[in-house]
């Protein structure tokens, strides 16, 4: 029989406690830097299945911040630390291993849950525990990242600037991520085998007003305001069916990378095909792949023309009964940001609106479900970025 949680569920009180779940890693490092100093926290939980890296991270901070032992796998236990705090930060990847079973235990226990999460197989499940009557108990905001996250916010923009959207692709560029110092990238992490699991087999993604399965990595051309028509291609982050299921109307949307055409797709292809005839193991290619991004992609990547915004929304639709086109990015102010900054500081953006009550709403959600108020998030993530920039979108419209 389950254990019935009567813990008070809390939304921006005083003494809030958060669990942090992967909070001394890549990702997660920078989340509790960012939350720690906020006037409400009274409690960070650092936990990761190594002690010693969460207890060496925590040694950084005051008593707020304590690192603790926790096997995400042990049901029981990771029930056991939601019940003691009023937020979980998930940045423990890959999400298609743990995204939901954690988000489960988080509705369980009442405890509000944000994460990063970049897979859509998770993401489709977890939307549909709003299916579940207890998800109304909590707020949940699920792939609060890059991509998902900020395009999101961005694609967002752009939906917000017609009256009918009928087509939403989100992208990214593959060559712009800048890897972290090389302690937070030692060995396989858990990025490398996102990646791989979304270039093999098939991604879901929503054409002609339904889904269907495609093999990632097909070739696509957006046809972006001002920029004129450029390729990219399929990848398997989760916009493409958390955009269908908030924007229900919309006949296509699509999540695209760029960069580096002609070198990293064309070896992403080749790495696929060696795991498809089972040369080598998923595992094994994502190491691979770990070493190309520290070594050989870095020329590519010099070679590369950046013709499509590094970060982007793109709508298609109806304004004043005229067909546009929409795309939304930033100006340069985030070019500089690291992969593990661009990928954390959005979700430590929406801890803090949460906790300031500026998000409120319950249920789970993606960010453009409209719980977010793209403008207000902006002025959060400029100051998570530095003193006095200004993050202003650039909007470039099109008539079709």
């Amino acid at each position: 029989m389950r254990k019935k949680f009567t813990k008070v569920v809390r939304s921006n009180g005083k003494n809030m406690k958060i669990l942090a779940l992967g909070g001394s890693g890549g990702m997660g490092r920078f989340v509790v830097r960012s939350l720690v100093n906020h006037e409400k926290i009274k409690k960070i939980f650092v936990a990761d299945l190594n002690v010693s890296s969460a207890k060496i991270f925590a040694s950084n901070f005051d008593n707020r911040v304590e690192g603790i032992e926790l096997d995400i796998t042990n049901n029981a236990a990771l029930i056991d630390e939601m019940s003691k705090v009023d937020i979980v930060v998930n940045t423990t990847g890959p999400f298609f291993k743990f995204g939901l079973p954690i988000l489960e235990a988080a509705i369980e226990t009442n405890t509000h849950y944000f994460d990063i999460c970049d897979d859509w197989e998770p993401t489709e499940k977890m939307l549909l525990m709003n299916n579940d009557d207890r998800s109304s108990q909590i707020t949940g905001i699920i792939g609060l990242g890059a991509s998902p996250g900020l395009t999101n916010i961005l694609a967002y923009l752009a939906i917000l600037e017609l009256d009918e959207v009928s087509k939403v692709y989100t992208g990214w560029n593959i060559s712009g991520a800048k890897p972290e110092d090389k302690s937070s990238q030692k060995g396989v992490n858990a990025a490398m085998v996102h990646g791989i699991e979304q270039v093999t087999g098939y991604v879901k993604v929503f054409n002609n007003g339904k889904y269907e399965m495609v093999r990632p990595l097909k070739e696509v051309f957006v046809n972006y305001p001002e920029i004129g028509e450029k390729r990219a291609n399929i990848f398997g982050h989760p916009e493409a069916v958390s955009f269908p299921y908030h924007y229900p109307n919309i006949k296509e949307s699509l999540n695209l990378m760029h960069g580096g055409e002609k070198g990293l797709v064309g070896i992403l292809k080749f790495i696929r095909l060696l795991i498809e005839i089972k040369l080598i193991t998923k595992n094994m290619a994502a190491r691979i792949f770990t070493w190309l991004d520290n070594s050989i992609s870095s020329e590519i990547k010099k070679n590369d023309i950046m013709d499509l915004p590094s970060v982007y929304g793109f709508a298609e639709g109806k304004k004043d009964n005229k067909n546009f086109s929409v795309g939304v990015t930033f100006d340069d102010s985030i070019q500089n940001l690291s992969m593990g900054e661009a990928t954390s500081l959005p979700l430590a953006c929406g801890v803090k609106m949460f906790l300031d009550g500026v998000i409120s709403q319950r249920g789970i959600h993606a960010p453009e479900s409209g719980i977010i108020d793209p403008k207000i998030f902006l002025d959060y993530f400029a100051k998570e970025i530095g003193d006095g920039v200004e993050l202003s979108p650039l909007v470039t419209i099109k008539v079709n």
